[in-house]
């Protein structure tokens, strides 16, 4: 690392405030050029300290940047990874207020619930072994800095632009479906805007709940049964406006739907 504490925590309080205040700023390696992964993580580790004090409950794991070709794009060798608080949890058909971010966009995603602790590092297979069910969902992305410009290790430390999820469909066993084939389409305003199938998540989207356990091994952290996981952008994050309906159909697992406004 390169950041002291203080620095780290006084980061961390910019980050949050710029969410609740809905107030973008510029992104942090502007002042701090010289952050690596060890500083991005640990101000996204206080950002969730200070949530949990104020009340928020953790209500998920996610993962970001799992597309390979972004990955080759960006130089890196695995995935970013952030949490879900409890009030960012919209109900599938919802009308959502759009005030209540700064430049929201959607992607759809496949995501995991647990029933067994996982520890890395680990394989595909114990992934699969450990998942309950898996169930369609979408997240809602909103970046706090400046007109979405950021580089990698600001939106770590800025929790991956995590802000809402919805979920929605059937929930399925692993065992029942094939997840790398599973057509998506997703749709604004009754147009398509978007194509893809489950394997453009690292080519099959347990590999990301992989990728999690084995970097939170790295910190002597596990999953814990019955964690909640966002695997990733299967779609590219699509911008929306207020008065936007977002419909997002996933094959075998029907819909997800909600309304901005």
């Amino acid at each position: 690392m390169t950041l002291d504490d203080k620095t780290v925590a006084a980061l961390a309080e910019q980050l949050e405030n710029a969410e609740l205040n809905r107030a973008p700023i510029t992104k942090i390696t502007d002042a701090y050029p010289d952050l690596d992964w060890d500083d991005a993580y640990a101000i996204q580790d206080e950002i969730r300290r200070r949530k949990v004090a104020g009340g928020a409950q953790i209500a998920g794991l996610k993962a970001g940047l799992t597309s390979q070709a972004k990955m080759k794009q960006m130089n890196v060798s695995e995935p970013v990874f952030g949490f879900m608080c409890d009030y960012g949890a919209c109900a599938d058909g919802s009308e959502i207020e759009i005030d209540r971010f700064i430049a929201p966009r959607v992607e759809a995603e496949i995501a995991f619930v647990t029933n067994k602790e996982i520890a890395g590092p680990c394989h595909i297979g114990t992934v699969l072994q450990a998942t309950d069910f898996v169930l369609p969902a979408v997240e809602i992305l909103d970046s706090r800095y400046e007109n979405f410009k950021f580089d990698l290790i600001s939106v770590v430390a800025d929790n991956t632009s995590a802000a809402a999820f919805v979920c929605g469909g059937n929930a399925k066993r692993v065992q029942d479906i094939d997840l790398r084939t599973v057509g998506i389409v997703l749709e604004k305003n009754g147009e398509t805007v978007d194509l893809a199938a489950g394997a453009a998540v690292l080519g099959q989207p347990a590999e990301s709940v992989v990728m999690l356990a084995n970097m939170l091994a790295r910190k002597d952290q596990v999953i814990p049964a019955g964690t909640f996981i966002m695997t990733g952008g299967v779609t590219a994050a699509v911008g929306v406006e207020r008065g936007d309906h977002i419909a997002v159909r996933f094959q075998h697992l029907g819909s997800v739907s909600m309304r901005f406004v």
